[in-house]
């Protein structure tokens, strides 16, 4: 497929910094993600597991839930901030120190998380300071994504942009699978009762060591080619988010939409079928993160084959016959829910396979129609206004259709995403996805 940006450059300028390894650029593109993506996932299971336990009040435990979840949605509003932020930095100064200051925002709001104390201890405060470090783990996260995806995509040699881009892509199914494995020893070496009192916090503080090794990964590397080339051009833009809702409105609006399908579809796979495997079809805490696991291996599995893919028969084919899986995947979502630990299974193997088809091209497409000066911005804009409208309140709008329509209005909900994302897709002209 062609980008906007046209093709990549075969070498930096001559008085330019040298160009990154393939693996050093892959790696650090990687490892970032699979932190960050570490660190939102050990949240969106202790919103389950934990949260609405020890930070709301007792007596309500469906309000609690819902509580835990509108808590967890506050990140995905907080991204869009970030991204404005990192991606003025990001835009202006460089991408390689923007991603460092995007881990250690992210990082640290973890830790934490990891550290407060529970409302039994003090009150209404507690919630509220969960609120303060959720907004930090979305700020940090915003600026983390379309940092990584470029400093993939504009290393990339001519003909594999998509695959390049797959890498920080994969970091989504290996942050789920660390997250729900280490959940998944903890529980299976303690007690529940010593889980809720200090264990759950172990995940939030080892990311401690994790952003240690993002860190020095990070630091190692030099400066993209592309954008190394528009500081030697005098290419910048003053205010990149200016220019972007100046030039690029339309670019903006048709990337939200089709990434729209992308987060609700996801986090109605995950954080909603986890609550829902353990408060309905009253699986253990074990067994439903067993479930967790075998979807994140068919998740990353599937990731890995659609970068493959993309660059042999053309991202937007790819994009157009992954929302047709999902269109015809969501009129099987509640048989399957319904069909006993069998149909849980199957729902999140075929689900989250479907799902890393689309997950491995999302990354190139959003980054695709925006020139260099503003594409940090931009990509990041786009992939979180589309969490903000898919994912946000995804597990709670998912929840609350099954509470009071039924498990078939969940597959609707899918749908009309599908649907949505479908459309944005064949409106977009070809170099915009």
């Amino acid at each position: 497929m062609t980008d906007h940006a046209g093709a990549m450059p075969s070498a930096a300028m001559p008085h330019s910094k040298p160009l990154n390894s393939p693996a050093r650029v892959l790696l650090a593109s990687l490892i970032g993600t699979t932190i960050e993506f570490f660190d939102f996932y050990v949240y969106a299971t202790a919103a389950v597991l934990v949260f609405p336990k020890l930070f709301f009040p007792a007596g309500n435990d469906t309000a609690a839930l819902l509580a835990s979840f509108a808590v967890f949605s506050i990140a995905f509003f907080a991204r869009p901030f970030g991204a404005v932020v990192f991606g003025h930095f990001g835009d202006r100064v460089g991408r390689k120190t923007t991603l460092v200051a995007a881990l250690l925002t992210m990082g640290v709001s973890t830790v934490l998380i990891g550290l407060l104390p529970t409302h039994a201890q003090i009150g209404l405060a507690a919630p509220l300071l969960l609120v303060l470090c959720r907004f930090g783990q979305g700020f940090g996260l915003g600026g983390e994504w379309g940092g990584a995806v470029l400093l993939a995509t504009e290393n990339a040699p001519e003909g594999k942009r998509n695959w390049y881009a797959m890498f920080p892509q994969l970091g989504a199914p290996l942050g789920l699978f660390l997250s729900s494995s280490t959940f998944f020893i903890l529980l299976h070496f303690v007690s529940p009762e010593t889980f809720l009192s200090w264990a759950w916090r172990v995940p939030f503080l080892a990311s401690i060591v994790l952003i240690a090794i993002g860190l020095w990964v990070r630091l190692s590397i030099t400066e993209t080619p592309e954008f190394q080339k528009a500081i030697e051009k005098a290419e910048r833009v003053a205010v990149p988010s200016i220019e972007l809702l100046r030039k690029h409105k339309r670019s903006l609006v048709l990337g939200t939409l089709v990434g729209l399908m992308t987060f609700v579809f996801f986090y109605v796979c995950t954080a909603y079928l986890l609550s829902y495997n353990v408060g309905i079809a009253k699986m253990s805490l074990l067994d439903a993160l067993k479930v967790q696991i075998a979807g994140a291996v068919a998740f990353g599995t599937t990731n890995i084959l659609a970068g493959l893919l993309a660059d042999k028969i053309g991202r937007r084919t790819l994009l157009i016959a992954n929302c047709l899986m999902v269109i015809v995947f969501s009129f099987f979502l509640a048989p399957l829910l319904s069909g006993g630990v069998a149909g849980i299974y199957a729902f999140a193997l075929i689900g989250l396979a479907i799902f890393g088809i689309n997950y491995g091209l999302i990354g190139a497409a959003l980054a695709a129609p925006f020139p260099t000066t503003v594409r940090y911005t931009g990509a990041s804009m786009t992939f979180n206004l589309a969490s903000i409208f898919g994912a946000s309140l995804a597990p709670y709008i998912a929840t609350w259709l099954q509470a009071n329509y039924g498990l078939a209005y969940i597959g609707y909900y899918v749908l009309a995403a599908a649907v949505i994302t479908l459309i944005a897709i064949f409106v977009s002209d070809k170099h915009e996805v």
